[in-house]
């Protein structure tokens, strides 16, 4: 099984250039709040309703099972360590040294390979460009039913779908399809009834806190 933040950090490589398709500040977040999805979906943290010692809104451990995959236990350790958080204070958090830990397990299954360069002959650079795109494939597959043929999404789909509209990712991811219709679609998905019941507000505040944790800073660079 793979984690979201794997086939996240797949789509939003370039497979020729294995350059990232989405800004620098913001590839840690969304896969931050990949984590937190995952986590979310798996019943192990939700927001506070503020009937408990909680403030409302702000993150509560349920499941005191760590995880067995090494990223998401991380992750759990990381929000047990803190005094509850606020989702977008969370992704903050979890998202220092995310992108190498999921750069390196994507590399270690074989996915994409490391690349290294120079710029100017002078600046070190890397790059991670596709090396057996047979799962890749498969998660762009049914990206595409949803997205361009209309198919209902199973729910690992719907929230991929949901990250990449958070960093307005799917046009690049298929550039094919006109940006104003897989926009719309990706939104009408984001936005749709695609988790249950139990933890749709879960979901939604994480990702209401995706996108502002990714807006902000693009806001900021812009003004500077």
């Amino acid at each position: 099984m793979t984690l979201l933040a794997e086939d996240l950090l797949l789509l939003l490589l370039d497979d020729e250039t294995g350059k990232p398709l989405v800004e620098g500040y913001a590839l840690p977040r969304v896969l931050a709040g990949s984590v937190l999805l995952d986590l979310t979906l798996d019943g192990v943290v939700e927001p506070s309703d503020g009937t408990g010692e909680v403030k409302k809104g702000r993150l509560v451990l349920r499941n005191r099972t760590a995880p067995l995959d090494p990223i998401l236990a991380h992750a759990v350790a990381q929000l047990r360590g803190s005094k509850p958080m606020k989702p977008e204070a969370a992704i903050e958090k979890l998202g220092k040294n995310l992108r190498e830990a999921v750069l390196g397990r994507i590399v270690e299954r074989g996915w994409v390979q490391e690349s290294k360069g120079k710029v100017l002959g002078i600046f070190p650079t890397k790059t991670w460009p596709s090396v057996d795109d047979t799962h890749e494939r498969v998660v762009r597959a049914k990206l595409r039913a949803a997205l361009v043929d209309g198919v209902a999404p199973d729910p690992g789909t719907a929230a991929l779908i949901s990250l990449l509209t958070a960093v307005d990712a799917a046009p690049k991811v298929f550039p094919d399809v006109k940006k104003k219709d897989i926009r719309k679609r990706a939104k009408e998905i984001a936005h749709g009834d695609w988790a249950a019941a139990a933890v749709r507000h879960s979901v939604e505040a994480v990702n209401a806190a995706v996108i502002a944790a990714v807006v902000v800073p693009s806001v900021a660079a812009g003004g500077s």
